[in-house]
């Protein structure tokens, strides 16, 4: 995907997206497997195509070193590593894993040729390439193309460079390879030390038995879910299970992100006489419909032999009836016996769905979720925070929880479920309500305990998707105050069943509900209580939050190779100081049904009473005295 700047506006503050942007391919639908085998190239740079043989894993590695990333950053060439005197200075136009298209001016014509060998030198800014690729570079490159263009009435000389080595060999050799060392010996340092201090508390069981017997309960928690998590493996692909999937989009709002939503849910290397997507419009206020209607005319147009007429489709709501409604029409209208559900803002990877449905070869299985990306993660800190909180989520937690078969949150962005079992649950689903309320956000989590009850659910790392998260603050809050509503309230439901599972999961699972209800009375305690009365210093507490902190990040590290494993330690110092003591509020709050975000039936209910409190004040205080 390269680098785009995207500018809207988000309660009237502009906010400038990041984004990772992949340069566009000449084909509408460049990974969908031809049934007329017309296509002879998997990728630009020759590779014969036949994907209806070709192993699915070889053909998604030579796409991804084939793909080209929109770039615009600065590029010096110099005649040979030796020789650091006449560089030609050029400007990025593009970038892959295995070469560099390079804007120079005019006067370079003599000095470049193809075949000629040089040594180039760039730092990759983050955002242009896939996370983990922004670093620096300074490797041997051969020219093997060279044209003109004509941009502004100036006419530019483009170079085309290979590198000596694709940037996946380069940087493994490089930065990625001591990231993995460095992480993984690091990890092993944290959770030994982690293990010391926790054995340490039993000592003083004496002093406060139900503190120091939450820190070891905690700890161990915390321990066993990197430990199963690490343990992952994925369902590896079969490629003669292609069950038929109906993809369902439901989609309120989102003018800005949808036709791409649309864009990469077709365009998946799955047959296509066994994949159609279903976008179900909520009665949006803005642009989407037009949105819809455009992308779905311009697939379409794509050529007959994709069969996009009969597998691409829309239906809007007669009425606005929130998120569940839009999901139930669109199985209702599917065809086939297995259901994706995927939000209007997410982005699915082209082998998503292939992956996705591997579990599903056990009879037993009822839902599986993907892997969920942050999208914009290079936008500001906020981003930043998420994208390590996101992965570590799906990679750790829901790995861990995977291992058992009873993964508790199927999300939103990316999750398959059998078709029956959402129409058996579809009507409770649709009229769930929790002390008295309508349960209107939660969907994910809901269903995922319709289907728990009886099936198996699984995750699979490698179905990826990304999505768009958010970069304003106060939107953001909002968002985490409901997700942890939704939490308590459906884990509370899980509750109830849970402990007919496995056992050591059903333990896991009660552990992790007590523990995150319990942590701001705790912390409330260490770095309150301890410190005023009985003036003692919270350090031990400290080094504990430190290295679960370090536990995040080092995890992220290891598997991303990222520079943004930082963000994972000062993630946790901002749970701790802000985002824990949401947990209080939902405590008193979590029966109620406002998103905060967009304007469901019960926003605008809120909202008008909201406002009738306002007027009533007013006109109490314009009364005489």
């Amino acid at each position: 995907m390269g680098r785009a700047t995207v500018f809207f506006k988000k309660k009237k503050q502009k906010v400038e997206e990041v984004l990772t942007v992949s340069r566009a391919d000449r084909r509408l639908l460049s990974n969908v497997p031809d049934p007329e085998r017309l296509r002879t190239q998997v990728d630009r740079r020759g590779h014969v195509s036949d994907t209806n043989e070709a192993d699915p894993e070889y053909l998604d590695k030579i796409r991804m070193l084939s793909l080209r990333y929109m770039a615009n950053f600065d590029v010096l060439i110099y005649p040979r590593k030796q020789q650091r005197k006449n560089a030609l200075k050029g400007r990025a136009v593009d970038i892959s894993s295995t070469g560099i298209l390079v804007e120079l001016g005019p006067a370079s014509t003599d000095r470049i040729f193809v075949g000629k060998k040089v040594y180039l030198h760039c730092d990759i800014p983050p955002g242009t390439m896939p996370e983990g690729f922004e670093s620096t570079v300074k490797m041997d490159g051969t020219v093997v193309r060279t044209f003109r263009e004509e941009q502004d009435g100036q006419e530019k000389l483009m170079v085309a460079f290979e590198f000596a080595k694709p940037l996946t060999e380069y940087f493994q050799k490089k930065r990625w390879g001591y990231a993995i060392y460095t992480s993984s010996a690091m990890l092993l340092v944290a959770a030994i030390f982690i293990i010391l201090m926790r054995a340490e508390s039993i000592i003083y069981f004496k002093y406060n038995i139900l503190l120091y017997l939450y820190s070891l309960i905690a700890a161990a928690f915390l321990l066993t879910r990197y430990f199963f998590g690490a343990l992952y493996r994925d369902v590896p692909i079969n490629p003669d299970y292609t069950p038929g999937v109906s993809i369902i989009i439901p989609c309120f709002n989102e003018e800005e992100w949808i036709h791409r939503t649309i864009l990469s849910c077709v365009n998946q290397n799955y047959p296509i006489d066994k994949l159609e997507v279903i976008v179900v419009d909520d009665r949006s206020t803005d642009k989407s419909v037009e949105q819809i209607e455009k992308v779905i005319q311009m697939i379409h147009n794509e050529a007959e032999r994709f069969m996009t007429k009969e597998r691409v489709r829309m239906f809007v709501l007669p009425e606005n009836g929130g998120k569940r409604v839009a999901l139930v029409k669109g199985v209702e209208m599917a065809m086939h016996d297995l259901v994706v559900f995927v939000d209007s803002d997410s982005f699915l990877e082209p082998t998503a769905i292939r992956h996705l449905v591997q579990p599903f070869q056990d009879p037993k299985m009822g839902g599986v979720a993907g892997r969920t990306d942050v999208e914009n993660k290079f936008t500001n800190s906020i981003t930043k925070l998420q994208t390590v909180r996101y992965y570590i989520a799906f990679r750790i937690m829901k790995a861990a929880e995977a291992w058992f078969d009873s993964v508790t949150c199927l999300s939103g962005p990316l999750s398959c479920y059998r078709k029956d079992l959402v129409i058996k649950h579809s009507e409770a689903w649709l009229t769930q309500k929790f002390l008295g309320q309508p349960a209107t956000f939660g969907d994910d989590r809901s269903m995922t305990n319709f289907i728990l009850k009886t099936h198996r659910t699984s995750y699979q790392d490698s179905a990826i998707c990304s999505t768009i998260v958010p970069s304003n603050m106060g939107v953001f809050l909002k968002q985490q105050m409901r997700w942890k509503r939704s939490w308590l309230r459906e884990s509370l439901r899980a509750s109830t069943f849970i402990w007919k599972k496995e056992p050591f999961m059903a333990l896991f699972f009660y552990i992790g509900l007590i523990v995150p209800i319990a942590a701001p009375v705790i912390v409330l305690y260490n770095l309150g209580y301890v410190p005023l009365v009985h003036h003692v210093f919270p350090g031990t507490f400290l080094m504990g939050l430190f290295l679960m902190a370090s536990l995040m990040s080092l995890a992220h590290l290891l598997y991303r190779k990222s520079r943004l494993w930082v963000f994972g330690m000062v993630f946790c110092v901002f749970y701790e100081f802000v985002l824990l003591w949401q947990m209080p509020v939902a405590w008193v709050t979590f029966w109620k049904s406002t998103w905060g975000t967009r304007e469901t039936p019960q926003d605008i209910e809120a909202r008008k009473k909201k406002e009738a409190r306002k007027q009533k004040n007013k006109k109490g205080f314009g009364l005489p005295f």
